[in-house]
């Protein structure tokens, strides 16, 4: 499926001019991390950038640096945007997301167009080595309604479960799935700004019992294929609370699409 206005994330992400660099949108339920909880953050992320796309002329995002002051949740919302440069191969400008008048994410990003790139290419990684997604486990059909509405929007493949989804968590702090919006819209790099956040954390392995995003920084790399996307995520550290967290998004053709770093914390 391609994009269009009839799919949740373009629905969900969609903003309407309200003045001059200013934007209104109705922030949805339907990404909520708890059900009437918190809103996802790459859903917030991906809401800012689709309006800051608007106001700048290259087509692909590129890069994305966003600031999350304090939790979103569902209803009215507005975003401010402001142009800081326009080149020749890229253009940088930030956005920010505010509710009942307190400001939820600040974000700086830059886009292009990721078609007219040439240069010098090396890759030291490769892809993730998993079985087909019909090969491998639903983790949300294993155990039920996970209580996440977002896990309604996005399928997860995985070829185990890991043991943090049954209560009883296994200290692993790595995983490799597949990954695809359930509606069958096909990825794009704004999509791509979503997904890198879109996966249960796999500190919650190690016992944490929530996760929220302070930092998140995300590169695209391509404009993604259709089909299943294979993820890789891992943390190395956490200390006194805070944790890392770094994603890799490869393409249905074996293709780095996007990666992202992030710096998070578990609550007491």
């Amino acid at each position: 499926m391609t994009p269009t206005a009839s799919t949740v994330f373009d629905t969900d992400t969609a903003s309407t001019p309200a003045g001059e660099h200013r934007y209104a949108l109705e922030l949805s339920d339907r990404w909520a991390t708890t059900v009437g909880g918190p809103l996802n953050g790459g859903y917030l992320l991906a809401t800012a950038l689709r309006a800051l796309q608007r106001e700048v002329p290259h087509p692909d995002l590129l890069v994305a640096s966003a600031h999350y002051l304090r939790p979103g949740t569902s209803g009215p919302a507005a975003i401010t945007t402001e142009t800081a440069r326009v080149g020749r191969r890229t253009a940088t400008g930030q956005a920010t997301l505010t509710r009942q008048n307190r400001e939820i994410l600040r974000v700086l990003a830059t886009f292009t167009d990721l078609t007219q790139h040439r240069g010098a290419t090396h890759t030291s990684n490769t892809p993730p080595e998993l079985p087909a997604p019909e090969q491998c486990l639903d983790p949300f059909a294993e155990i039920g309604s996970p209580g996440t509405t977002i896990a309604q929007q996005v399928q997860y493949r995985t070829p185990r479960i890991p043991g943090f989804f049954h209560g009883t968590p296994g200290g692993t702090t790595n995983a490799e799935f597949w990954m695809r919006f359930s509606d069958g819209r096909d990825p794009d790099p704004l999509a791509l700004a979503l997904l890198v956040d879109a996966a249960a954390p796999v500190v919650f392995d190690l016992g944490a019992v929530g996760s929220s995003t302070i930092e998140l920084t995300v590169n695209i790399r391509h404009r993604p294929a259709p089909g299943w996307l294979a993820c890789r995520v891992r943390t190395d550290y956490l200390t006194n609370g805070l944790h890392d967290e770094d994603f890799e998004i490869w393409d249905s053709t074996g293709i780095l699409v996007a990666q992202s770093r992030q710096l998070a914390l578990i609550p007491e």
